[in-house]
């Protein structure tokens, strides 16, 4: 099933990413294939250890609503996600020239690029338990990255404050957009908690 469902994607990709935003194709029900929360990828309960075909399936998934979907041209199959689909694993921080503040650029688990900015924005959710919070970024059409621990820290050494809505807000910026974190008199109950990514 794997393979076939490889040898699909394969014909349907071509160059470049595939348009799978444009597909309609008939739904074939849920496959058992899932997404753990520290990125792995699995299919019957094992996991997929080739790189390749992980990279080939991360370039059709899709989000329909609540539901994650590998979509060719000629059929989508539902696959179970833990949390995100994505992990941001690598942050650089590139200079804009003298006009233009620093944009952030991420490394996907799967070695696509994001430019972090209004149309791929950062989020900040509390962890439960910890009291810290989970940051996102949107990588494409409904679908994020969670960001792995090494780099939160290297977001948070990046932080300043602003006034946000009346608020000072503490926060990271990536050329002409700003992402609240937390509250800046909050600051301290939100950091980065040593517990694995």
């Amino acid at each position: 099933m794997v393979e076939a469902l490889a040898g699909a994607v394969r014909a349907a990709a071509g160059h470049g990413p595939p348009p799978v935003h444009l597909w309609n194709p008939p739904d074939c029900g849920d496959i058992p294939m899932r997404i753990a929360a520290d990125g792995t990828w699995f299919y019957q309960g094992s996991p997929i250890g080739r790189a390749a075909l992980v990279k080939l399936f991360a370039s059709v998934l899709r989000r329909d609503g609540d539901r994650y979907v590998l979509v060719t041209p000629v059929e989508k199959c539902g696959i179970a996600v833990d949390d995100v689909p994505f992990l941001a694993v690598e942050m650089t921080r590139e200079e804009a020239g003298p006009e233009g503040a620093p944009v952030l650029r991420f490394r996907t688990n799967v070695d696509d690029w994001v430019t972090c900015g209004a149309d791929h924005a950062l989020r900040f959710e509390p962890e439960a338990g910890t009291g810290g919070l989970k940051p996102y970024l949107h990588v494409r059409r409904g679908l994020w990255a969670r960001v792995v621990r090494p780099v939160y820290y290297d977001l948070v050494a990046l932080g300043e404050e602003r006034d946000v809505d009346g608020r000072r807000m503490f926060g990271v910026a990536s050329g002409d957009a700003f992402f609240p974190m937390t509250p800046a008199d909050a600051l301290a109950e939100h950091a980065p908690k040593d517990s694995p990514q």
